[in-house]
């Protein structure tokens, strides 16, 4: 798993209208990219409605919001389209970005062992370095624990 401090590696994935979005798109602002099992899922849609809700604010901060999962273009687009999420999402079915951000991890559910994504929200500044990274994060409090980091740092 990426460590502040470290490199956040670019990527160039499609958004929900299928377009392509890098990460180097962003130099120059904050991206809070955040990495998420799976779309229209309960904790999926409280974490991601949670950043709906406090979106304005992290406009106000400069920073740019992506969330990442392995769901379709199609997905993301119902998914968004249902919430009203105003930000990117960004499509990994090959799990590339995933496993660069180390967040492809071992997961244990209900007594059974598989392969899935670790929910996992990195701060990475305008320099592309990973300024913070939060690990195991709870949906429900994500958001503001952002926002609050992206505070703190102003």
């Amino acid at each position: 798993m990426l460590t502040q401090g470290m490199r956040a590696p670019d990527f160039t994935l499609p958004d929900k209208e299928g377009r392509l979005v890098s990460l180097s798109d962003f130099r120059g602002k904050t991206v809070v990219l955040y990495f998420y099992p799976k779309d229209n899922t309960p904790g999926c849609t409280r974490q991601a409605c949670a950043f709906r809700d406090a979106y304005d604010e992290f406009l106000a901060r400069g920073a740019v919001v992506i969330g990442v999962s392995r769901d379709g273009a199609v997905s993301h687009r119902n998914f968004a389209d249902r919430h009203g999420l105003p930000f990117y999402l960004l499509s990994d079915p090959e799990r590339t970005v995933l496993e660069a951000y180390g967040v492809w991890q071992e997961k244990k559910l209900y007594g059974k062992i598989g392969m899935g994504v670790a929910r996992t929200t990195f701060i990475i500044g305008g320099d592309g370095t990973v300024r913070r990274v939060f690990e195991k994060v709870k949906p429900d409090q994500n958001a503001a624990e952002v926002l609050a980091c992206l505070n703190d740092e102003n």
